[in-house]
Parts: structure tokens; sequence; C-alpha cells
């Protein structure tokens, strides 16, 4: 097929990509915020957020298994018209007053984000067939789309969190229309389906797989990568809120941490091609290790913003340099069960970062919630390291 495809294709899954995380950031921003308006116990204020993760950790194997079996246009199809479902539910939740329901919803709602988090994996199955040395600048580009959703996100929930009589309905309601906008167009991919011949091998099991040290080590940092930046990212809002932040302050925050999430998608592939895997991840244990300490300075509006800015870009360094690390472990045949794994765990991490967080938040406070993120991106980093010396590889370069 020809190059112009590979392009249609990657553009398709960037802008579903985009939609992916509107839908999130809009939920980040309002999810805790209801959840503390609902509850009557501050400490379950994040429950809808744990709802939400929730939902994707428990159905990302299945999805997995159904894009295996369906491929990826049936998964996306049906991811789809669960945030449609989610979303409206949620919607009645709110205007029902109804904190069960409304975790009910925003875990139906997860289940869009399981078929969802497989885009950037989607993305490198184009490349891989019509241009494999396009592999790592694909999933950065798809990566990259989540600008759209930092800038969108904030801004839709804030015309429209007061758009209905209660607080936070117009917003959810709103999110369905971009469930829409993803059915129609997860009815236009084209991605052609692995074929697990003679030359790629028969299937392993997946002990052997991760038996790998490259391998293990990838899943590691993508899953401390997000629950270390959500665990952050969740409570802030709410943290916002406490120290007497406006929610227009909380939004503005959110936006440039979320665009520091997603604009070095634009040259994060490049990078790793030019320098390497290792160091790409390396520099962002580091960017986080720099968040957590702006953020423990003060909890002013530039110390919020710059410390969320800074965890984003950490974020986009060591979680798409996992990514594109794991698509060296696994052969075609064995594809969909590994990032159907690693998606697990990463959605498993996230469930534990995002019920803490607002039980630490109101304990504990902002600072002890920053001060907890150190270890957790130690730890990565010296797996990072250990892994690199292990496999032989060059600290300064690494092939993509």
């Amino acid at each position: 097929m020809k190059i112009e495809s590979l392009r249609f294709q990657v553009g398709l899954i960037a802008l579903m990509q985009a939609l992916l995380l509107t839908n999130n950031v809009t939920l980040i921003a309002i999810n805790g915020l209801a959840g503390a308006m609902l509850a009557s116990d501050p400490t379950f204020a994040t429950l809808p957020v744990t709802g939400y993760v929730l939902g994707a950790a428990l159905s990302s194997m299945a999805a997995s298994r159904l894009m295996r079996l369906r491929g990826r246009r049936a998964g996306y199809t049906v991811g789809s018209l669960f945030a449609i479902a989610g979303t409206l539910l949620a919607g009645y939740a709110v205007s029902e007053r109804n904190l069960p329901l409304l975790v009910a919803a925003t875990f139906v709602v997860g289940v869009y984000n399981a078929f969802g988090a497989s885009l950037r994996f989607a993305a490198a199955d184009a490349a891989d067939a019509w241009r494999p040395n396009f592999r790592a600048r694909a999933i950065s580009l798809v990566l990259a789309a989540g600008i759209v959703g930092g800038v969108v996100g904030p801004e839709v929930s804030k015309l429209t969190r007061e758009a209905l009589p209660t607080m936070f309905a117009g917003s959810y309601l709103a999110l369905s229309l971009f469930g829409v906008v993803s059915l129609a167009l997860a009815q236009l991919l084209r991605l052609p389906e692995s074929k697990a011949g003679t030359a790629s091998g028969p299937a392993r099991r997946l002990r052997e797989i991760l038996a790998q040290p490259v391998a293990w080590v990838a899943v590691l940092v993508a899953a401390l990568s997000y629950g270390v930046m959500n665990l952050v990212m969740v409570a802030t809002p709410l943290a916002m809120q406490v120290c007497s932040h406006p929610y227009a302050a909380a939004a503005f925050v959110l936006e440039w941490h979320v665009i520091g999430m997603f604009a070095p998608g634009l040259f994060t592939g490049s990078l790793i091609g030019r320098v390497g895997i290792v160091p790409v991840i390396v520099t962002g244990c580091l960017l986080m290790l720099v968040s957590a300490v702006i953020a423990l300075s003060g909890i002013g509006l530039w110390e919020f913003t710059v410390a969320l800015a800074a965890l984003g870009v950490g974020w986009n360094f060591m979680y798409t340099g996992a990514t594109t690390l794991l698509t060296t472990c696994y052969r075609p045949s064995e594809k969909n069960r590994v990032q159907g794994f690693n998606d697990a765990c990463v959605f498993a991490t996230m469930v534990s970062s995002s019920f803490s967080s607002g039980a630490l938040l109101h304990v504990q406070g902002w600072y002890t919630i920053n001060a907890l993120s150190v270890p957790f991106v130690l730890v990565a980093l010296g797996a990072t390291l250990w892994a690199a010396r292990s496999a032989g590889w060059r600290v300064g370069r690494v092939a993509a």
C-alpha cells in the first residue's frame, strides 16, 4: 500500500487519540470535584476517578482479546459505544446526586479507555506494515495528538460544567458527542492484521517474553510513569481548591500539564531514533524529580503550573520510551497478549494511585503526595539503568 495510506491511517488514529484525550482530560478536571460534591466524606472524593481507571484495568485484557480476534476497528467501535453509554449515565447520575451510580458510570467509560489505550500500538502496526523505520515516530505522533485534548478538555469543562441546573451534568453529556465522533472515525480504519507466519515464529508464553529484562523493565517504567503522574494529577484540582485557587486556575494548570504530556510527541520519536531509548527514559525520570521539587517549594499558581508541566513532559519521555522499548520484545503473533498485559499493569497501578490520591490529600496534604512520588521514580530510573547494563546497551544510543 502507498505511503499516503500510512499517513491517512496514522492521522486517523491521531484524531481518535485526540478524542480519547479530550474525554480523559475533561474527566480528570471534573470527576474528583463531582465526587467531592456528592460524597459525604472527602476521603471518597476521587472514587469516580477510581471507577474510571478500574473499568479500564479490568477490561484491558478482554479488549486486547477482542481486537486480536476481530481486529482494531471492531475494538474501537465497541469502545466508542461504551463511551457514549457511560457519559450519558454519568450525566444522569450527577443530576440525581447519586455517587455510586456516578462511579458505575465512570467505570463504563473506563472500558472506552481500555480500548483507546492501544491506539499507539495501532500506529506501530501501521508503520510495521508499510514503513517499519517510522514506528517510533508514529507512536510519538499519535501520543502528540493528546495536545488537542489538553486544550479542548479544560475548555469543555469550563463551558459546560454549569450548562445544566446540576453542576457537571452538562460536561458529562457533552462528552457523549465526542464518543459519537469517535464511533464514526473507527469505521474508516483499515489496518492490516499481523500474520503470524513462520517468519515471526510461534507465539511464546507470556512468562517467557517477560523473562527478558528489557520486557519487564518496559512494563515497569510504563506503569510507574503513569502511576506517579496519575497520583499527582488527580489530586491537583482538589489541592488547588483547598489552596483557594479558582476553578479556572485549575483548568489552566491541567491544560499546561496535558500539553506537557503530549507536545513532546512531535519530536520524541525522532529523539529516540537519534539518541536512543535509555537516555530518553532517564531524562523523563529526572524531569519527574524536578517536578516534585518544584511542587514542594510552594502552592502558588506558578508552582502548580510549572510542576505539572514538568510532570507531563517527564511522563511523555518515560512512557514513549517504554512503549517503544516494549515493541522490540515480542513477535507479531505475540503483540496483543503482551500489549494487553502491559496495559493491565498500567491501569492496575493507576487504580491504586487514583484511589489513594484523594485520601492522601485529605489526610496528609499536597506535600506528602509529591514527596511519595520520588521513590517510585527512583525505582524506574534504577531499573532502566540496570536493564541497560545487563542487556549490553550503550546508554548513549539504542536503536528504536
